[in-house]
């Protein structure tokens, strides 16, 4: 019945809303690339984000935190997101590189060009 429940919900969060994406963007008639492209940059995005403004948080596996052992507790920005550790002395020390923020930003940006570029598109035909 889990997995049921699993399956179920799966679909939900993720086919539905790329079919419907799909769907309205043949229907505006969008060039597959772009509709393809924006796909993967959006879900790149979500699943980016996610993770960046979650990875300080000890959730399942409290030692593999960063902020474990430090004496300092977790605490998570969603946008833009990024997780950090506030120390005994007040002061934020984030946990994310800047080349996972680079990764987020790089594919928001894409999603937006190609929405904008979708729009473009349409108006010319």
């Amino acid at each position: 019945m889990k997995a049921l429940i699993l399956v179920f919900a799966a679909f939900v969060v993720f086919v539905m809303p790329t079919f419907l994406v799909w769907l309205l963007g043949r229907r505006a008639k969008i060039p597959h690339w772009m509709l393809i492209v924006f796909l993967l940059a959006g879900w790149l995005t979500v699943f980016v984000g996610l993770a960046l403004s979650q990875r300080a948080q000890p959730g399942l596996f409290p030692d593999t935190s960063p902020c474990y052992g430090t004496r300092s507790t977790p605490v998570s920005q969603y946008f833009p997101p990024d997780s950090f550790c506030r120390h005994a002395d007040g002061e934020l020390r984030t946990v994310n590189g800047p080349n996972a923020r680079l990764v987020f930003w790089t594919a928001a940006n894409t999603t937006l060009a190609m929405a904008v570029a979708a729009a473009f598109a349409r108006r010319r035909q």
